[in-house]
């Protein structure tokens, strides 16, 4: 199969059960996504496909052909640091770590979901466009979890990046 990975065309032979997670990981040595639960309850491997946050613990590598895959080491531009990474240090959106590489994919992901406004759970007006209120947020980043609780400087970072 031949994927495409923050840029780089990657022609990969894999057994068929091999996920996207232990691709990224063991085959091409980007261990930025961390296996955390390995049954998508975390959002440690979050990693976007096609421009959409996946859980990279649930994809079967083999379905890849052809798709584009970003990872948190593809989230930086020749530039620099994408705007929620800046965020995230800006905000100490972090404590041991672990979680932030999923935490942002995922709102990376997020941000792409809002530009589109589609709704989440909490939308309160579902014919305007999608605001990220606090609130809406915490529960489009739900799916993330973080053990140690940096869940204020994570809002704090998602809304400063939003804004730029």
């Amino acid at each position: 199969m031949t994927c495409t990975v923050n840029g780089v065309e990657h022609d990969l032979t894999l057994d068929n059960r091999t996920t996207l997670l232990d691709a990224l990981r063991e085959r091409l040595g980007l261990t930025g996504s961390k296996k955390g639960c390995d049954h998508g309850q975390c959002g440690s491997c979050t990693v976007l496909l096609d421009g959409r946050r996946v859980k990279s613990c649930l994809i079967l590598a083999v379905t890849l052909d052809g798709r584009t895959v970003v990872s948190v080491e593809g989230l930086a531009g020749a530039e620099g640091l994408a705007p929620i990474q800046a965020a995230f240090i800006a905000h100490d959106a972090f404590q041991c770590g672990y979680c932030t590489p999923g935490q942002l994919c995922s709102a990376q992901g997020m941000f792409d979901e809002v530009a589109r406004d589609w709704p989440s759970a909490v939308t309160e007006d579902l014919t305007a466009p999608v605001q990220l209120t606090d609130p809406e947020i915490r529960e489009r980043m739900s799916g993330n979890l973080c053990r140690c609780a940096a869940y204020p400087n994570i809002v704090a970072a998602v809304r400063e990046a939003a804004a730029r």
